[in-house]
């Protein structure tokens, strides 16, 4: 792990600094806080201007939850490249895997999730990650996820 030197604001720009995804696949806005190897809380505000509403559902707009894992892996990028920092702008982080995913209440527009990605371990390359989303305290959603960089 390296001291990597982190922004006191961590917005859209040095999230699209770190992570290669873009407009309408950027599931975070906000880092709002990294503890190097070990932790991330990420925040994502859900409008309803989101592209996915549209077909999920046009009567009762609701997250799809897959885009919720998704926003818990790219905080868990954040946290890894920041963990190490060598990588950032050489090499991807792949999303490896998903265990023990659950998802609790639906989330949709005027939410605003905290996703909250701890490491549990790294072995031979491979980032085993806890991760939660929450809306107004409550836990919304969990997994956790497996990634590597390549």
């Amino acid at each position: 792990m390296s001291d990597a030197i982190i922004p006191e604001n961590i917005d859209i720009n040095e999230i699209l600094r770190l992570l290669p995804h873009r407009y309408p696949f950027v599931m975070i806005d906000r880092v709002l806080s990294v503890d190097v190897g070990k932790h991330v809380e990420a925040l994502k505000n859900v409008s309803i201007n989101e592209p996915f509403f549209q077909g999920h559902f046009p009567e009762k707009p609701i997250m799809p939850g897959v885009l919720m894992l998704e926003g818990m892996a790219q905080a868990g990028g954040i946290l890894a490249f920041y963990s190490q920092p060598e990588n950032i702008g050489t090499k991807l982080l792949y999303f490896a895997g998903i265990d023990k995913a659950r998802f609790r209440k639906p989330v949709g527009p005027g939410d605003q999730i905290i996703y909250r990605v701890e490491v549990l371990k790294i072995k031979r390359g491979i980032w085993k990650l806890g991760a939660t989303a929450n809306v107004d305290g409550q836990k919304v959603a969990e997994a956790e996820l497996m990634a590597a960089f390549g």
